[in-house]
């Protein structure tokens, strides 16, 4: 559908007496609106077939590895910067957007999504193109890099599977370094793009480029950072007794006291997953399980088909290839797809039901909706809906259905899976702390001790023992602080706000008051739910909004603690 037949005028006034009268609209409102009109029009024209393009580049680039695919990548993704750079349409939105004539409420909001996009890129194009070329660089960089042991090259699925398996401290311990080695080879880079970051941010009136980030995601710095701190208090007393469980479990397992643990110990690289210090073994229901297929088969069952988005994914292991996973949505026209390095595990299940929530939210937004509003409501919401449907792959009752294990196993196995997703929710939740803090001070000091202050966030927050004279660039060994800056803390508002949605659904949608027994299996009222109020209305409302009208309540942590820490 056109834009034309999807904005609907107001009423014009006739006669000058009647503004006295009725709620009418000045020539002044009416040429400004007219205005919007065909700034947007002209926008689509340009901009639609370009992102396309651009997106398309950058899945081909990273399934491939190869030089000529990023290159190609990176000047699409220039070409689509400089539109919002565009200092005379900036100057338009901003006249039409401080004027406040806009009432028509679609209008309304593609004119504050637009401004708030090309307000974000309203620099020198040479320093934007600069920024997106070292971007680029570096995350071929971490794509093709490989840790090296005793001469074999390691992919990280085999760093995380030698972590989580080996009691040997010593591999463990060459392991973990062998991956940190990324560190040397990226950092100067990346301290170069934090500091232009920052340029940017000064040069738009932002103390630094992390407040930027959230102000012109609707997010107000002030209130994300009260937030985090009532987390803290909130989750701290709990983690520090299952982090002594843990160490207990560990000390056992390498045979080590527990003064004597590292952070290479701890079953991953980055102890943002939980160790695993149950007796359930759920990478044993998955070893001989087709996870492409059950993931299929659970969302068609709730009325949310992926088929036509497998057809074009790309889901296992090549060389040279991204190693990680992520969703694009290459058109906001029902062209989505998942790239992934599936594995026959939990870890994989997890993942690819993540990579597919946001796939479904992508899929199934109003497309009479104007493209400037297909999309989420804000990039948490997506998470929010990845990370609900990421939890059921250690979800007894969806494992019943789904792996068709019996009623006694799945009794069996219920009280040490919610352990288990507990401990991962709540030392997922003490890493985020460690990331989000980091950014926001690497930001407002890029000049200062990094390297001290990634541990000294790590030992308050997370509770580990930082390496004896250890002084690496171990935080830029995280790739979403070089690639993705001030977006982690999103994940954890995403974790809140699954656990609300999963409140509602049992309440409003099952009317049940048992939320640790829903699976949300073979049931269409889910995708009914989530199509209507959720990815339907895509970003038509702002997210505080969009989750009111959808669950009754803005985002709160009441429902997180309700679930992980009462």
């Amino acid at each position: 559908m056109s834009l034309k037949n999807i904005l609907k005028f107001g009423t014009l006034c006739s006669f000058i007496i009647l503004s006295f009268i009725y709620q009418g609209c000045s020539p002044g409102k009416e040429e400004m609106k007219a205005e919007l009109e065909k700034f947007i029009k002209k926008y689509e024209t340009e901009v639609i077939p370009l992102y396309k393009d651009a997106n398309i580049a950058y899945f081909n680039a990273t399934i491939s590895g190869k030089d000529e695919d990023y290159k190609k990548a990176e000047e699409l993704q220039v070409k689509l910067s400089k539109i919002y750079a565009n200092k005379e349409d900036f100057k338009l939105l901003s006249k039409i957007y401080e004027s406040g004539a806009i009432e028509d409420e679609l209008l309304k909001r593609q004119l504050e999504k637009l401004y708030l996009s090309y307000k974000g890129n309203q620099i020198d194009e040479k320093k934007l193109e600069d920024i997106i070329k070292l971007q680029i660089e570096i995350e071929k960089k971490y794509s093709t890099f490989r840790a090296e042991v005793k001469g074999k090259k390691l992919t990280d699925n085999e760093v995380e599977e030698i972590l989580k398996t080996s009691a040997n401290s010593d591999e463990l311990k060459e392991v973990w370094l062998a991956h940190k080695s990324i560190g040397n080879l990226v950092v100067n880079d990346v301290l170069k793009l934090v500091k232009m970051r920052n340029e940017i941010a000064k040069e738009l009136g932002y103390k630094n480029y992390h407040q930027m980030s959230l102000s012109l995601s609707e997010q107000d710095p002030d209130e994300i950072e009260k937030l985090f701190d009532e987390l803290d208090k909130l989750t701290l007393p709990t983690f520090r007794n299952l982090k002594n469980n843990i160490d207990n479990f560990i000390s056992q397992k390498v045979k080590l006291p527990k003064e004597q643990l590292m952070p290479w110990h701890y079953q991953n690289r980055y102890f943002q997953e939980a160790p695993r210090i149950y007796t359930v073994d759920l990478d044993g229901y998955y070893a001989k399980k087709d996870i492409v297929q059950l993931t299929t088969t659970y969302f068609n069952g709730i009325g949310l088909p992926i088929d036509d988005m497998l057809k074009n994914s790309d889901l296992f292991e090549k060389e040279g290839k991204y190693q990680h996973a992520y969703c694009t949505d290459i058109d906001r026209s029902g062209d989505v797809r998942v790239v992934c390095n599936i594995k026959p595990n939990y870890n994989w299940m997890n993942t690819m039901n993540h990579e597919f929530g946001h796939a479904v939210y992508d899929k199934f937004m109003d497309m009479n909706l104007p493209w400037v509003l297909r999309e989420p409501a804000h990039t948490f919401t997506t998470e929010a809906i990845a990370m609900f449907f990421g939890r059921l792959a250690s979800n007894p009752e969806w494992m019943k259905t789904m792996l068709n294990i019996s009623e006694e196993e799945k009794n069996k196995v219920a009280e040490e899976n919610f352990k288990s997703l507990k401990l991962e929710q709540l030392t997922f939740s003490r890493w985020v702390q460690v990331v989000y803090r980091f950014e926001k001070s690497m930001y407002e000091n890029p000049d200062q001790d990094l390297n001290t202050l990634w541990w000294d966030l790590v030992e308050k927050y997370q509770l580990l023992k930082r390496p004896e004279n250890r002084n690496e660039p171990d935080w830029v060994t995280k790739i979403h602080i070089a690639l993705y800056p001030a977006y982690y803390h999103n994940y954890m508002l995403g974790e809140l706000l699954a656990s609300q949605f999963l409140f509602t659904l049992t309440d409003k949608v099952l009317k049940s008051d048992n939320y640790k027994t829903q699976s949300f299996t073979n049931n269409k009222e889910i995708g009914e739910y989530f199509t209507k109020n959720v990815f339907g209305v895509a970003a038509k409302y702002p997210w505080n909004t969009m989750i009111e009208k959808a669950t009754g309540e803005k985002l709160t942590p009441k429902y997180y603690a309700k679930q992980f820490v009462d």
